[in-house]
């Protein structure tokens, strides 16, 4: 049976997001960051860290199970029991935190029965929150800074925010990732768009998604790997927005998999969606 999502719910998601996020802003100033190395070599510092610490501890008071990258070893065979539960990216777009590039976020979604069905992703350094709610559509809010009051109406906040999307531009604009561009992901698009002319836009961490869903990007192809904490929090923000995310065979993807490591996808906007990619 579905459970509904609770308005409090979100709002504690997003505060929990922008504390986070202020966490994250402290460290980044910092001379040393406390870079070190996981089991699978990639890079850790006390950004993540300190952001995994306040989203679990905040996020906990819901009474829903709370799933991040750096707390990822919970067996399968608990997971499998949850039919809801929190999937989060303390800080998504690590190198690009350590590179000194702003383009790192938070993101935290809630799953429910293998879909999400809340996403937020803020970006620390621009101020930007964008968020979406299944069936409400997604927002995005500039230059916030302070967390919302406890008496705050969800209602209140979606009447001030902006819907998205809310950009146009000419032309096609693909989004790729700043630091993993593969072969196959250029390969894809040549085949996709041909002779099309389009415009490459790079962006780092979920920004990808944001850019989709706010109309200043068309495509995304992700023809490389993703975890499961990346990629869910976008997934809300741009099919509220309007647009697709599906497997590269057209599949949808689904959530808390025994096998964390994502299939390669294709995130499009609802025009790129029905013009080219089915074409």
């Amino acid at each position: 049976m579905k459970k509904k999502i609770r308005d409090k719910w979100i709002i504690h998601a997003l505060n929990t997001a922008l504390k986070a996020g202020t966490a994250i802003l402290e460290v980044y100033e910092m001379s040393d960051q406390g870079i070190s190395l996981k089991e699978d070599l990639s890079p850790i510092t006390l950004a993540d860290r300190r952001s995994d610490t306040i989203i679990k501890n905040m996020l906990r008071t819901t009474d829903i199970p709370v799933f991040t990258e750096e707390s990822s070893n919970v067996p399968y065979e608990i997971r499998k029991t949850w039919d809801q539960y929190w999937l989060v990216d303390p800080l998504d777009g690590t190198k690009e935190f350590i590179h000194h590039y702003d383009e790192f976020t938070v993101n935290i979604a809630l799953i429910e029965e293998g879909v999400p069905v809340f996403g937020v992703i803020y970006v620390p350094v621009y101020r930007q929150l964008y968020f979406a709610i299944k069936e409400r559509g997604a927002y995005r809010i500039e230059n916030i800074i302070e967390t919302f009051s406890d008496n705050t109406e969800l209602s209140n906040i979606l009447d001030h925010a902006i819907r998205l999307p809310d950009r146009t531009h000419a032309g096609i604009h693909v989004v790729v990732s700043r630091s993993h561009m593969s072969s196959e992901t250029k390969a894809y698009i040549g085949e996709k768009l041909g002779d099309e002319p389009f415009k490459i836009v790079s962006a780092g961490s979920s920004l990808k998604f944001c850019r989709v869903a706010e109309g200043e990007a068309d495509l995304y192809p992700r023809l490389g790997p993703t975890m499961e904490w990346d990629i869910a929090a976008g997934i809300v923000i741009v099919t509220e927005a309007g647009g697709t995310v599906r497997q590269y065979d057209g599949k949808p993807l689904l959530f808390n998999r025994e096998n964390l490591l994502n299939p390669w996808f294709v995130v499009a906007s609802e025009e790129i969606t029905k013009n080219i990619i089915l074409k």
